[in-house]
């Protein structure tokens, strides 16, 4: 299993004056020791309109950046939103062409339908955005390897256009989709893509299924969206490294991880639904009778993790403005195999059930919150000492690194 990194470019107030410059050149710096360290990938999102949760609204600029000042790491985008309102497929064609010249062919490609808030802001349907992104898909290939492109569809008609440069990888880069539900892995295997899992706080069995789902979809693939399949798995994930797990506590890295919790799903306009599912957790616990058919699941559930979502419920009450004691805010987060945080040899361990899930690639998120750029630094610097150990495991013989076209 490679280790990559994903950020946000996570901003949380308080802030200075120079807060936006101070937090860019920090991602800068935290890029240059992820090259130094060969870490793989260093995946950058996009968002709009973010604020404290996310200042990347224009990642394929500090892309740029980041290849002139690197020399292995390689670029991705996790993901360019992909309904046109926000990029048309010709200009996400162009710049991820030119950023793979300007860096000597280290991209990855990923692209995403966004969601509701971001939907609004750029006037895009909801019901339009999947197939949206589906023909950028179809389309930003052949851009890439035909001398002129044409398409017409309900969205688009271009005709008989030369879309330059082409990417210096040929055929050319590696795509990929984000996925956040099992229409979406779906999706990305039908598509002969690789998967990014972008889920949140999902326990081992979930990843386990979705996995088993694409693997299934992209097996039945003959003809993928670009010239050859790219058949990997990357799962994002909350990643902080210190010399003991009392450092990282005392650090508060669990305590990032429920800010960027509680962020994320404001953010996403998911906050209430999330609400009620801790509220429903939290009276279980309380009321083990009060409902036979809520008891039921949460039996099935603890049966299959081993324990009810402790930290569903802490992250609810921190939602709800309840000042929650780090200790206990970490205590339960820790109990999820995927909050790794600790000592170098707990969060090896943690990986490693990961990696014995067949994921191919770590997306480690290291910078969230108030965590500081000088604890983040030290992280990627542990964790990069893990990468030699990871690398040992085996690939596994039936995925080969990229399958030719049918």
């Amino acid at each position: 299993m490679k280790l990559d990194i994903f950020t946000e470019i996570q901003d949380p107030r308080p802030w200075t004056p120079d807060h936006e410059h101070l937090r860019i050149m920090e991602a800068l710096e935290q890029a240059k020791l992820a090259d130094e360290m060969g870490y793989g990938t260093w995946w950058q999102v996009e968002h709009h309109g973010g604020e404290e949760f996310s200042l990347s609204s224009a990642p394929e600029i500090l892309l740029t950046a980041i290849s002139q000042h690197t020399k292995n790491l390689r670029l991705g985008h996790s993901a360019a939103l992909a309904p046109y309102r926000f990029n048309h497929p010709i200009r996400i064609a162009e710049r991820a062409a030119y950023l793979d010249h300007l860096s000597n062919g280290r991209v990855e490609l990923g692209l995403a339908r966004s969601t509701i808030p971001e939907w609004r802001t750029f006037n895009i349907a909801a019901d339009e955005a999947r197939e949206q992104m589906q023909q950028a898909f179809e389309m930003i290939p052949k851009m890439w390897t035909q001398e002129r492109f044409s398409w017409k569809s309900q969205y688009f008609d271009i005709k008989d256009v030369p879309i330059v440069p082409k990417p210096l990888q040929k055929p050319h880069p590696a795509l990929w989709q984000a996925c956040s539900s099992p229409a979406s892995f779906e999706q990305a295997g039908r598509n002969g893509v690789g998967a990014l899992g972008v889920t949140l706080w999902a326990p081992p069995e979930q990843v386990k299924a979705w996995i088993g789902l694409y693997r299934k979809a992209i097996a039945e693939c003959k003809r993928p969206v670009g010239e050859f399949i790219n058949d990997k798995v990357a799962f994002f994930t909350f990643v902080h490294c210190a010399d003991t797990d009392e450092e990282a506590m005392r650090n508060g890295a669990a305590t990032a991880a429920a800010w960027y919790t509680n962020r994320s799903f404001t953010f996403f306009e998911a906050k209430e639904q999330f609400l009620q599912q801790a509220a429903e957790q939290e009276k279980r616990l309380k009321d083990p009778a009060g409902s036979a058919l809520l008891g039921q699941f949460l039996d099935d559930q603890k049966a299959r993790s081993g324990r009810v979502n402790r930290a569903q419920i802490v992250i609810g009450r921190i939602m709800q403005g309840e000042d929650v004691p780090p200790e206990e805010v970490y205590d339960a987060l820790a109990e999820q195999d995927s909050l790794i945080v600790g000592s170098p040899e707990t969060c090896l361990r943690k990986m490693q059930v990961y990696a014995d899930m067949g994921i191919d690639r770590l997306m480690c998120f290291q910078q969230v919150g108030q965590l500081s750029h000088e604890q983040v630094m030290k992280s990627i610097r542990l964790v990069g000492q893990l990468i030699p150990e990871l690398d040992r495991k085996p690939t596994r013989a039936h995925e080969p690194e990229l399958t030719a076209r049918a």
